[in-house]
């Protein structure tokens, strides 16, 4: 199979192509696993992290690309769920155990044994893929392959996210960061909480204007003031810059959710201006975001179809990974990025 794959740690400053192309032989799916033709695959922060060494896959070379949308091929020996033919998307979460104290309450993303797709098994940068069945989910007719996904990772931990903040109706939400997971949280936020009101923090002139025509009633710079303190924020970034000026943001007994797998190093600096009276005291809280659990996909999802959300994508053949990559890595970013496989 045609895949893209990433052999070594890399500094994106000293190259634009991180991913080659490979020739691999076809995965085998095992007892309980499927297999899957790759249709689509979106292309996430998280992957920079990876290539970067953030959050190092165990092993090279691998396939990246957790935001998968395939075609059922083949279904191992004791697979019951799918049938070939079916159209499933996996997420980040590729397994867990299942018999941890997590695992029981539904909590797969704490696991001690959490295997992620596209770093610790390969993801949907090829042709094809394999995941255990408990871990792929059905993706209602409402969405097209692109459509769907940015649905399995930015929407997914877009979801958990907006649930970690406790936001209620009418309460107000910050969002710093404005890239395909947080245009997805801001629909759903303007779903769910019909009197909240949204404000979006972003360093990009393009991206503030997007986050109004999505019904922001106010975008501004990292470092602006909004017109009034926030109940919760939300945080998307890569950066420690957009932490401390979100804290200063919010309210007393305000919640800073933040969600990212990994921080870059370039700015932690800035943590040096964190000031415990303006920044963290009034019983200001800080949460973070670790991993996605299955219930977060299969949820959103179907509140997805609902709604319905639909992501705005920008689509690029999967021999134009890199390109994609190197344009989230510099910020060209309008809505989510998805490789066309298939």
């Amino acid at each position: 199979m045609k895949a893209m794959v990433l052999k070594q740690i890399v500094d994106l400053k000293k190259t634009s192509t991180p991913l080659e192309p490979a020739e691999l032989p076809d995965p085998v799916p095992g007892e309980k696993d499927i297999l899957l033709k790759v249709l689509t695959c979106g292309v996430c922060h998280t992957e920079l992290d990876e290539i970067e060494g953030r959050t190092p896959p165990p092993k090279f070379p691998v396939v990246l690309g957790h935001e998968v949308v395939g075609k059922v091929v083949e279904v191992g020996g004791g697979a019951k769920k799918y049938t070939v033919g079916d159209r499933v998307g996996i997420g980040w979460i590729h397994s867990a155990c299942g018999s941890c104290a997590w695992c029981v309450e539904g909590n797969e993303n704490l696991c001690a044994q959490f295997r992620a797709t596209g770093r610790d098994a390969d993801g949907g940068y090829a042709e094809y893929t394999v995941v255990p069945e408990d871990f792929a989910f059905s993706i209602p007719d409402v969405f097209t392959d692109a459509e769907a996904a940015p649905l399995f990772c930015a929407g997914a931990i877009g979801y958990r996210s907006l649930r970690l903040t406790g936001i209620r109706n009418g309460r107000t939400l910050g969002l710093t960061g404005f890239g395909a997971s947080a245009h997805l949280v801001l629909k759903m936020a303007r779903h769910r909480y019909p009197d909240s009101r949204v404000f979006v923090f972003a360093r990009s002139e393009k991206e503030r204007e997007f986050a109004m025509e999505l019904g922001a009633v106010w975008a501004g710079n990292t470092e602006e003031a909004p017109p009034e303190k926030l109940d919760c924020i939300i945080d998307t970034t890569p950066a420690w810059k957009p932490v401390v000026e979100a804290l200063k943001n919010l309210r007393s007994g305000g919640r800073l959710v933040i969600n990212a797998i990994r921080k870059e190093h370039v700015d932690q600096d800035y943590l040096l201006k964190l000031d415990y009276p303006s920044h963290l005291w009034m019983e200001k809280e800080i949460k973070s975001v670790a991993n996605v659990a299955g219930r977060d996909i299969g949820e959103f999802i179907e509140l997805a179809a609902r709604i319905p959300i639909r992501p705005e994508v920008q689509e690029y053949p999967l021999e134009e990974a890199n390109r994609a990559l190197m344009e989230l890595k510099t910020g060209k970013i309008r809505g989510a990025k998805v490789l066309r496989v298939a």
